[in-house]
């Protein structure tokens, strides 16, 4: 297993001011750490970090050689911005209590925006900080979780989101020497304005939204007017979407049934010929500082990530990094199918199912976190073990899942939150009319309040079940995790005040003694989003039941595993038990 572990990937490009080099993240080390390499010829690419803690983005100045960057301690998400010169180190923010999320430097390179908690833990005001004077400045003291989306071209004003669930966001105009906070985004019903880019002129913004149909579609929203023009077609979700600086091209990618599409326009919104780019998940797109050359993340189920590099307008793609697959065949990854399966009410659920070569072989039902996020076919190492241990995995995006429009995301909004769990009873009986005898449950985040839903609502269909940092009690899970996270959560989950005792009882805490299948459970002490109390409680509640179950605790973790040691141990223990388990092979 170790050698899947060690399968590397690299993310995150930024080019250097001269165009010269890219900057990217691998996790080489065991860690993510900032690397680069140069962006013409052979090159081997040079470290340029080298903490024991993850670094969670990094950036190049547009006029100087150096480079922002975030990093927390041990997986509590308390970012604080660096600032890399030189090979010199400086701590910008110095502030290890609270939160900080990076937006940007400002066009002349003299200044950087973000966004922290530092005033009262909780509320995101926004800041500005010049770089020579070292001094956070505060433009905007606003309660609620805001995140700055771009500078506009003069350096005069922030585009700033506000973001009111996972779902429903606003975009506001923050006039920096007047202090103005103009809102450019009025609507009424949940929406979304993602991947805003301000036009070269200030006239114009391009950005993702669904504020008036069912999917994300790219749109030009004009400053003055407030009126947006629809680039696509309301049918497909548009994401990662790029401007670049001179305004000459606009890239975005649509997510086709988890795959992504590639779609090159003029800096006028025109379409232009799509570039010829491998199939698979495309991300991160970073313009090169002349326009010429476009970056960007591509992976795939039989491709690990790697940063990519494409001339335009109709050059080919080449890959810039060629991260290691540990000595593992490229052509032994299997891709999967993708199929639907009808739930209780009819309903067709999408789903995402990887077979090994043996028929009838028993399956990991793998469950995604958010809820508002979607199983992609992304290159996942622990996915191509288990397949050539001879399990089956299958993802279902059941409903709530982002991917399939506005109204299959509030399928299990509050209320209908079992709903969701129903879908995952129904992928198992479609499994098991196909021959698949053993079916376990495995999922993180809030895929691991669905292990234990699962295994608490429908006991008689899992052969096992895996929680990974899961919600175990949806009431103590909302009053003790990050205070800026519960008003986020409650529109899809429910209030303390008006829903708790609905809430307490779906939570699969007050059920444990419903579960009869072997249960492992893995937490990270220092998780912020879902605190390790939550393992605790089930951990506990199914040992005094008499249950089986297994636990996992990792002191300097967060929410998930993000060191390398870490998951050295963590997952041959999971692979042992499900092959324990599931009678692999039996």
């Amino acid at each position: 297993f170790a050698r899947y572990l060690k399968i590397r990937g690299a993310w995150g490009a930024s080019w250097s001011p001269d165009g010269a080099r890219v900057s990217f993240l691998t996790e080489i080390t065991g860690v993510p750490q900032v690397w680069e390499v140069a962006a013409e010829g052979p090159s081997w690419p040079e470290q340029l970090t080298f903490h024991e803690e993850r670094i969670s983005g990094a950036l190049y100045s547009p006029k100087e050689n150096r480079l922002l960057f975030g990093m927390d301690a041990g997986g509590n998400e308390r970012s604080q911005l660096f600032l890399l010169e030189e090979g010199m180190i400086e701590d910008l923010t110095g502030a290890p209590e609270a939160i900080h999320y990076p937006g940007g430097f400002s066009p002349d390179g003299r200044r950087i925006a973000y966004t922290a908690t530092r005033r009262n833990g909780t509320d995101f005001d926004v800041f500005v900080q010049k770089l020579s004077e070292g001094e956070p400045e505060t433009v905007w003291e606003v309660s609620g979780y805001h995140t700055v989306a771009d500078w506009t071209p003069d350096g005069g004003a922030l585009i700033v989101s506000r973001h009111h669930s996972n779902v429903n966001n606003d975009l506001y105009r923050l006039d920096l020497e007047t202090g103005e906070a103009t809102l450019l985004t009025p609507h009424e019903e949940d929406a979304r304005f993602t991947g805003a880019n301000v036009t070269p002129d200030g006239e114009n913004l391009y950005l993702a939204t669904d504020c008036d149909g069912e999917f994300l579609r790219l749109a030009r929203l004009d400053l003055a007017t407030l009126g947006l023009e629809y680039l696509t077609p309301d049918d497909r979700d548009v994401e990662s979407i790029e401007l670049s600086r001179d305004g000459r091209y606009l890239v975005a990618a649509r997510n086709v049934d988890g795959y992504s599409d590639v779609m090159l326009y003029n800096g006028r919104g025109r379409r232009m010929p799509d570039p010829q780019i491998p199939e698979g998940i495309v991300g991160g797109f970073e313009f090169s500082p002349d326009s010429g050359r476009l970056a960007f993340t591509l992976t795939a189920p039989d491709r690990n990530p790697d940063v990519w590099v494409v001339d335009l307008p109709d050059g080919d793609a080449r890959r810039l990094t060629h991260s290691s697959t540990a000595g593992i065949p490229p052509r032994s990854f299997r891709g999967p199918r993708i199929v639907r399966y009808s739930s209780f009410d009819g309903r067709e659920i999408p789903a995402l199912f990887y077979e090994p070569e043996t028929e009838n072989a028993p399956v990991i039902v793998n469950v995604h976190g958010g809820p508002e996020s979607q199983s992609r076919p992304a290159f996942a190492p622990v996915t191509q073990y288990l397949l050539g241990r001879g399990f089956a995995v299958f993802f279902p995006n059941v409903r709530g899942s982002t991917g399939y429009g506005k109204a299959y995301t509030h399928l299990d909004d509050v209320g209908l939150r079992m709903d969701s769990v129903e879908d995952l009873a129904h992928a198992a009986h479609w499994l098991r009319e196909r021959g698949h005898g053993s079916v376990a449950v495995m999922g993180g985040s809030y895929g691991g309040f669905m292990v234990l839903a699962a295994l608490t609502e429908y006991p008689e269909l899992w052969t096992a079940g895996v929680d990974i940092v899961g919600i175990a009690n949806l009431v103590t899970f909302l009053e003790n995790t990050g205070s800026y996270r519960r008003s986020l959560r409650e529109p899809e989950y429910g209030s303390l005040e008006k829903d708790r005792e609905f809430l307490e009882s779906i939570s699969p805490i007050h059920k444990a003694g419903e579960i009869t299948a072997p249960l492992m459970v893995i937490h990270g002490k220092n998780d912020p989003r879902v605190p390790v109390g939550e393992a605790e409680q089930i951990v506990e509640r199914v040992k005094s039941n008499g249950g089986t179950v297994d636990y996992l605790l990792y002191e300097d973790e967060g929410h998930g595993l993000a060191k390398l040691k870490n998951r050295l141990d963590a997952y041959p223990k999971i692979a042992a038990f499900l092959e324990r388990h599931l009678e692999l092979g039996g």
